[in-house]
C-alpha cells in the first residue's frame, strides 16, 4: 500500500543517500550530495492551497536591484572584500527594490494601491481567526521577523555595533532595503504606527548599518537586540513554554543528536504578544537542512542562544561530520513542521516574504550568483510573497534544488533525499511518521494542512498546476522589471539620490542619498520655476554613507518640486509632488 511504499522508498533513499555523502567528501572541501529525486512526481500537489488567491506565490525580479559588479575576491569560498558588503546602499538600488516589493504586495492582492493591499492581507487573516471581516486596528502589535545570523560575538565593534573585518562578513541574510521597503508601506501608506512595530532576530545582534538605515526614518520603531544598548531592546521570555515539540522528547536533544530530551521552548514576548507577524527570511542552500527559508528561520526564535537542540529534527543535524546521524528520506519527525504549525509562528504570520535579493548556497555563507534562468550567472535580485506559507517554501526550494546540484563548487545541500519532506508533512498528514502527531500548543488538536505542496513541471517553464490549469496547487506569478541599472548610470553607483517617500505627500517627505566617496555635497529642493527654495545639506559628507533627510513643505504651496544632489560636478535630481 501506500504506507509501506513510502517508508521502503525512504530506506532505499537513506542509504543512497549516505553512500553517495560520503564518497564525494574529501578533506577540507564541501560535501557534494548526488542529484536527487523528489518523492512527489511534478505538478502532483498535496494539501490545501491558502490565501485570497489560493496557493498563490508572487515572484518580481529586477536584476537592476544589485550591482552586478560588487568588487569580489573569488579565490576564496568567502569571497566578500571587507568595505563593499554587498547589504551597503550602493551595491542595492533602493528605488528599484521599493517598486519591486511594491509590485509583489499589490499583485499578491490584486489591489491598486499599497493601502489597499495591506488591508486586504489584515482583513483576510482576521476572517481565518475568528476577529470578523476586520483589518488592522490601531494599537495592535506587528513583529518583523528577520535573519541576521552573521551578526554573532566578535563581529561588530563593541561601542559603536558597526560590523568588523571577519569571517562571518557579507554572508547572506535579510536584506535592510527589503525590510525597509515594508517599513514604509506600514507606516507611510498604510498608517500603522512606528512604535506598533517591532523587528529583529531574537538570538541576535543588530549592526549599525541596519539599524541606522531603519532608525534614520523611522525613529520609534523597536529595533530588538541580545544586547539592550545604544536604542536596541533586549527580547525578554514568555512566561510559559510557548511551544510543546511533537516528538516528546525521543529526538530533539540538547547537543543535537545527543544529551538530555528537550520537549519546549520559550519565545521572546515581542512573538508571544504580537498580533501579527511578518516573515522575511533570505533564500538560503543549507548544511543540515537542506535549505533554510521561513519554516527553518525561526530556529533563532527561542532564547536558549542556540539552536542546537533542534538539530536533531533535520535531515542532517551534524552536517557531513557525522554521517551515523544523517536523516536522510521521508516520513520522519521534522522539527519544522512544529514551527510553521505553532500558532505563535505560523499561526500569526500575515505575509510571507522570502528575500532573495541575494540568495546564498549555506547559511553561513555570502550571497552566489545562479546558474539557471533567468539569471544567467548573475545575482538572484527577487523577492517572493504569499500567504500560503507551504506554497512558498515549495517554490523557493525549487529554486534552491535546480541551482546546487552536484556540480555546484559551493555545494548541494538541497539534494539531500527528504530535504522537501518538512513541506510535504506540512501539507498532509498522510506524509507524517506513524508515531508523530503534530500538535505544537499540546493540546490534544493536531494542526490540519498548512498549505499546498508542489514542484514546478521544469526549471526552465517554472510552471505549476494553476498556471497550467491542470490542478489546485500553487500558481506562481512572475513579474519582470526592467529598469536602469546601477551599472549604466555613468557616475560611480554609490551617488544615489533616492525617489522621496511618501510621494505624493503631505507635508512632509523623506529624501535619501548616498556619495561614491567623500567630499562637499548639497541636497536642495527648488520650484517648477526653478527658484531654490530650501537647502536639506550643504558640506561634507562620507563615502558609502546613506543620509537620510526630512524636506517639510509646511509653508509651501502645492505642486510640483525638485530635489537635487549635487557632488563633484554631477547633479541628480527628482521629481516630488506636494498635495494638500
Amino acid at each position: 500500500n501506500f504506507i509501506n511504499a513510502r517508508y521502503l522508498a525512504s530506506a532505499v533513499f537513506l542509504f543512497i543517500a549516505i553512500f553517495a555523502a560520503i564518497f564525494s567528501l574529501t578533506n577540507d572541501s564541501i560535501p557534494i550530495y548526488a542529484n536527487s529525486k523528489l518523492l512527489l512526481s511534478p505538478n502532483q500537489p498535496v494539501g490545501e492551497a491558502k490565501g485570497i488567491y489560493l496557493g498563490r506565490v508572487v515572484w518580481v525580479w529586477d536584476s537592476s536591484s544589485t550591482n552586478e559588479n560588487i568588487p569580489r575576491d573569488t579565490t576564496k569560498i568567502k569571497d566578500q572584500i571587507f568595505g563593499e558588503g554587498w547589504f551597503l546602499p550602493k551595491h542595492t538600488n533602493m528605488d528599484v527594490v521599493n517598486t519591486m516589493v511594491s509590485d509583489a504586495v499589490k499583485k499578491l492582492t490584486e489591489k491598486k494601491t499599497i493601502s489597499e493591499a495591506w488591508d486586504a492581507l489584515f482583513k483576510h487573516f482576521n476572517q481565518n481567526h475568528g476577529k470578523g471581516n476586520v483589518g488592522y486596528q490601531e494599537g495592535e502589535k506587528i513583529f518583523i521577523r528577520t535573519n541576521q545570523v552573521s551578526a554573532s560575538g566578535g563581529t561588530y565593534d563593541n561601542s559603536t555595533f558597526e560590523i568588523k573585518n571577519q569571517n562571518r562578513y557579507g554572508m547572506a541574510e535579510t536584506s535592510p532595503q527589503v525590510v525597509l521597503a515594508i517599513l514604509r508601506q506600514l507606516v507611510n501608506e498604510y498608517g500603522v504606527k512606528q512604535e506598533n512595530i517591532s523587528i529583529g532576530d531574537p538570538m541576535k545582534h543588530m549592526f549599525k548599518h541596519v539599524f541606522d538605515m531603519w532608525r534614520n526614518e523611522f525613529p520609534n520603531i523597536v529595533c530588538l537586540d541580545t544586547d539592550a544598548r545604544l536604542g536596541r531592546t533586549a527580547p525578554v521570555s514568555s512566561a510559559d513554554p510557548a511551544i510543546y515539540y511533537s516528538d516528546r522528547g525521543k529526538v530533539l536533544k540538547t547537543g543535537g543528536t545527543t544529551g538530555d530530551p528537550v520537549t519546549s521552548d520559550y519565545f521572546p514576548t515581542v512573538i508571544t504578544e504580537a498580533d501579527y507577524l511578518i516573515n522575511i527570511p533570505s533564500m538560503k542552500a543549507h548544511a543540515r537542512g537542506g535549505v533554510t527559508l521561513t519554516a527553518k528561520l525561526h530556529f533563532g526564535s527561542n532564547l536558549r542562544g542556540s539552536a542546537s537542540h533542534l538539530h536533531g529534527g533535520l535531515v542532517a543535524p551534524d552536517k557531513m561530520s557525522t554521517t551515523s546521524t544523517l536523516r536522510p528520506g521521508y516520513g520522519l519527525y521534522r522539527v519544522q513542521v512544529d514551527l510553521m504549525g505553532s500558532e505563535k509562528l505560523g499561526g500569526k504570520t500575515v505575509l510571507f516574504l522570502v528575500d532573495a535579493l541575494w540568495a546564498g548556497s549555506e547559511a553561513n555563507d555570502p550571497p552566489r550568483k545562479f546558474s539557471i534562468p533567468p539569471f544567467n550567472n548573475d545575482w538572484t535580485s527577487s523577492v517572493f510573497v504569499s500567504q500560503d506559507q507551504v506554497a512558498i517554501e515549495s517554490v523557493c526550494f525549487d529554486f534552491l534544488k535546480a541551482e546546487f546540484t552536484e556540480n555546484n563548487p559551493y555545494g548541494s545541500y538541497p539534494q539531500i533525499e527528504g530535504a522537501d519532506d518538512y513541506i510535504l508533512q506540512a501539507a498532509d498528514s498522510n506524509y507524517w511518521p506513524t508515531d508523530i502527531k503534530y500538535d505544537p500548543e499540546n493540546d490534544g488538536t493536531t494542526i490540519g494542512s498548512l498549505g499546498v505542496c508542489e514542484h514546478w513541471n521544469n526549471v526552465e517553464e517554472k510552471k505549476y498546476s494553476r498556471n497550467l490549469n491542470i490542478g489546485e496547487g500553487i500558481e506562481l506569478i512572475f513579474i519582470e522589471k526592467k529598469t536602469t541599472s546601477i551599472e549604466d548610470i555613468d557616475i560611480p553607483a554609490a551617488f544615489m539620490l533616492y525617489q522621496n517617500y511618501p510621494n505624493p505627500f503631505n507635508p512632509t517627505t523623506n529624501i535619501s542619498f548616498t556619495i561614491p566617496r567623500s567630499g562637499n555635497a548639497a541636497l536642495k529642493i527648488y520650484d517648477v520655476l526653478g527658484k531654490e527654495v530650501a537647502t536639506l545639506f550643504n558640506g561634507e559628507a562620507e563615502a558609502g554613507k546613506l543620509y537620510n533627510l526630512k524636506f517639510d513643505a509646511s509653508r509651501f504651496a502645492s505642486g510640483v518640486y525638485i530635489s537635487r544632489l549635487e557632488f563633484d560636478n554631477h547633479q541628480l535630481t527628482k521629481k516630488m509632488v506636494l498635495m494638500k
